[in-house]
């Protein structure tokens, strides 16, 4: 998923236009963007939207496992028509297992596919980066996770910097867990300032760059940026093309290193060409 897209649960007309754009999921807001008095009623306006028409995925982000409302809206949200849930401030594999446990329990309950609705839990504080390796290692339903900035410089007392510099490190051990665990490429942060569009085309870049798969969005207008950012363009798929041919060609001469336009080309990079066209949808 390369652009997963916000929309507050209470809010009737976002929550269709969010479902209407070519983002590759949307995120129905049970948390942040939904004041306390309403995030019990929000939760059968969440549901309604399950049957409307979308163009891709549809998650639900809930409140935190260690908040009183978190528990409901489970109950209120595990039916047909939910692909996922997305679990904001998890800090320990054992909050993961627990959401497992009452999602599967509620699957098993309502007739549907044991493991058919997904779980992506949020890496937002001190505790949950420090805890990123129990977190992949849990044997959960969750085949990713996402880092949330916003939270996580909050916690830290850090300052969010255009730059993004001071979350370097940090973004890397979401790279890096995912893939010591074998779960896809994580998905990256939110951009706040709505304003500045280009220092939200250049974060997405960066995301893409360290590995990871997609960036989540608060913007309809950021939808068709981030998706341009996490797909390799035409000029990047056409080398890839070339780097492909040439060494094949090489290959069958008995070589397994080569040079094309002063580059050195070794296995390493040939794979990392296929990897660009299978991220461009091309075989």
């Amino acid at each position: 998923m390369r652009s997963l897209l916000f929309a507050p649960g209470n809010h009737a007309r976002r929550v269709e236009k969010a479902l209407s754009l070519p983002a590759d999921g949307v995120i129905l807001d049970l948390e942040d963007a939904v004041a306390v008095t309403e995030k019990p009623p929000t939760r059968a306006k969440v549901v309604a939207a399950f049957g409307a028409p979308r163009h891709g995925k549809l998650y639900v982000r809930v409140n935190a496992l260690s908040t009183e409302w978190c528990f409901a809206d489970l109950l209120a949200i595990v039916h047909a028509g939910l692909d996922g849930i997305v679990l904001p401030k998890t800090e320990s594999a054992d909050e993961l297992k627990a959401a497992d446990w009452v999602i599967g329990s509620l699957e098993q309950e309502r007739g549907l596919r044991r493991g058919a609705i997904d779980l992506i839990p949020i890496i937002e504080t001190a505790r949950g980066i420090q805890a990123l390796p129990l977190i992949c290692g849990a044997g959960s339903r969750a085949r990713t996770l996402a880092f949330g900035a916003g939270d996580f410089t909050l916690d830290l007392g850090m300052i969010w910097s255009r730059d993004e510099s001071e979350l370097l490190p940090h973004r890397a051990a979401c790279v890096v867990a995912c893939r010591a665990a074998g779960m896809e490429p994580p998905l990256d942060t939110v951009w706040a300032d709505l304003r500045d569009t280009e220092g939200f085309a250049q974060s997405a870049k960066r995301a893409a760059a360290l590995g990871f798969q997609g960036k989540m969005c608060i913007h309809p207008d950021q939808v068709a940026v981030t998706n341009a950012a996490f797909t390799p363009d035409d000029a990047t798929i056409a080398q890839a093309r070339r780097v492909i041919a040439a060494f094949d060609e090489a290959e069958k001469q008995g070589l397994a290193s080569i040079q094309l336009d002063g580059q050195f080309i070794d296995y390493p990079i040939v794979q990392r060409a296929r990897q660009v066209l299978s991220r461009g949808g091309i075989q």
